[in-house]
């Protein structure tokens, strides 16, 4: 199979398009025939840090769709032919090939009408959104501010937290105010605005928020920990609170963190399958027009290098994605 590897870390320009042996499904796995590839931040990341736990050459990405090649042992619900997308574990062999081995149980089923372009857009971006969700526990009309809306997770969590009849306030660049508001801002407000922060404080007064969902970083969601109201929500998307951001017994509020690849280290079967059950979700949700997928570039497999030197150089409001 052809493949993008790299022997050493660096940017995007040290991968190389090599021919490596296809490889094959083991117990509790599947192969699949890779037909769209999504990029991520967290691609370019490591390409940059490495792990130890790689074996040199490394195939990376964790991001993928396509049609199930071959089926391991031990493998009832899933048959070859099976068009699926995939959350690969980042410390595996990943998504920038022709062929990738993932486990059974992180197998998204698509519906035939979902492009697979738009299928390889889902995981890293929908999932982690899905994540943070899930993280709170409000009631529909309920107001929540998100922060860094305009990248791919940011318009995702706009968009599901809108499903959940939440009140959902965006903070982004204002060249991404109509498209944040047709995604499901009721306000946006421009980080770039000086005292942006202040003004939110004055306006948490009159109307409290029960959460704020930062993709910044643990410092920036730090800033805005006092706006949340009595038992709210400190969702750390970016980074985590090292350290408790207000004193204890002041408004009790609760801290997150949300990783999506530490489901492969630490998960048990339900957990999977209630995130597949919710990828599946969303992939019918986009394939009928209800989710807007955000695909801004569609790259050629060859072309992929520089379509992930294009992710990391930004901006990225929506996914890129790679066809085979």
């Amino acid at each position: 199979m052809k493949a993008w590897v790299h022997d050493e870390t660096g940017d995007p320009n040290v991968l190389q398009l090599r021919d490596r042996p296809t490889p094959s499904p083991g117990r509790n796995e599947l192969l699949i025939r890779n037909r769209a590839i999504g990029l991520n931040p967290v691609d370019w990341k490591f390409i940059l840090w490495g792990h130890d736990a790689w074996e040199w050459p490394h195939i990376p990405g964790v991001d993928g769709a396509g049609v199930v090649e071959a089926v391991g042992e031990g493998v009832c619900h899933i048959e070859a032919g099976a068009r699926i997308a995939y959350h690969n574990d980042l410390l595996k062999p990943g998504s920038f090939a022709e062929y990738t081995v993932i486990p059974a149980r992180s197998a998204i089923p698509l519906p035939n009408a979902l492009p697979f372009a738009a299928a390889a857009a889902i995981p890293c971006p929908w999932l982690t959104a899905h994540q943070a969700i899930e993280k709170v526990n409000l009631e529909p009309g309920s107001h929540v501010l998100v922060t860094g809306a305009s990248g791919a997770v940011g318009g995702a969590l706009l968009q599901l937290a809108h499903c959940q009849g939440w009140i959902v306030h965006a903070v982004g660049s204002s060249p991404q105010f109509d498209r944040l508001q047709r995604l499901g801002a009721a306000t946006v407000t421009d980080y770039h605005q000086e005292g942006w922060k202040d003004d939110w404080a004055r306006r948490a007064k009159l109307q409290p928020l029960q959460a704020v969902f930062d993709m910044v970083s643990g410092t920036h969601a730090a800033s805005l920990a006092p706006l949340l109201t009595a038992n709210g929500h400190l969702v750390c998307i970016q980074d985590r609170q090292e350290t408790a951001p207000l004193p204890a017994f002041s408004t009790t509020i609760s801290l997150h963190e949300v990783g999506l690849n530490a489901m492969h280290l630490h998960a048990c079967d339900r957990q999977w399958g209630r995130l597949v059950a919710a990828g599946s979700k969303i992939a019918q949700g986009i394939s009928k027009g209800v989710f807007d997928p955000q695909i801004i570039e569609t790259a050629q497999f060859s072309d992929l290098p520089n379509a992930l030197s294009r992710l990391k150089a930004g901006p990225n409001p929506g996914n890129r994605v790679v066809a085979i």
